[in-house]
């Protein structure tokens, strides 16, 4: 199974370097000196990184073979891929790889099914889980265990329990829906609640 893990970006100094935008949260096993990645386009590799860094906040990797400035810049834009054992799981239960949840069913707690899971976006903030819903339209669900709770592989399903209105958009219209009383009411007190999610405190995480 192969996984993009990262893409790389401008040359740092003359020997070879290059800034990489990394896309695994794995990256001391993923972009570790030793690892040998594949590329998009293949013509640019494969790639072995021979060593790494961290320098203001960026990753820099030097790949054997790239001597200098030019043959660094000429891997500008270049898409790192490494190969992963299909059976392979992150350490963390909270975890997953793209491929293992890409074509789950997902259902709504009760059973009810919603459609079918065909992309994972990745986002700086959080993830996206697109859902492709039977009349072809498709929804993006946050991936945070309140939105959800269950990722069962082995019945090759996700159970989501979304916020009125986040499947169908109708829902929201109706739970939005106050009488003039109540806004009157509501206009005199000050709130901080709000129809939203807090996707930071219990994110998932897929890589």
């Amino acid at each position: 199974m192969q996984l993009v893990v990262g893409k790389i970006g401008r040359a740092h100094g003359i020997k070879g370097d290059v800034s990489v935008e990394v896309r695994t949260d794995e990256p001391e096993l993923r972009l570790g000196p030793g690892a040998v990645l594949l590329t998009d386009p293949a013509s640019a590799g494969p790639l072995t990184v021979d060593s790494g860094k961290v320098h203001s906040g960026r990753l820099l990797l030097r790949f054997a073979g790239i001597k200098d400035r030019n043959a660094a810049e000429a891997l500008r834009g270049t898409i790192l891929i490494a190969e992963v054992d299909p059976e392979e799981r992150p350490d963390d239960p909270e975890e997953f790889y793209d491929h293992q949840l890409i074509g789950l069913d997902v259902v709504l707690l009760d059973g009810t099914p919603v459609g079918e899971l065909t992309e994972v976006v990745h986002l700086p903030y959080q993830d996206l889980l697109t859902v492709k819903k039977p009349d072809g339209t498709e929804v993006l669900v946050p991936f945070v265990t309140r939105i959800v709770p269950t990722i069962d592989l082995e019945n090759q399903r996700a159970v989501i329990d979304p916020p009125p209105g986040l499947i169908d958009p109708a829902e929201a219209d109706v739970v939005g829906t106050a009488t003039d009383s109540d806004s009157d009411s509501d206009s005199d007190s000050d709130s901080d609640s709000e129809s939203g999610v807090d996707v930071d405190a219990d994110a998932k995480e897929s890589k």
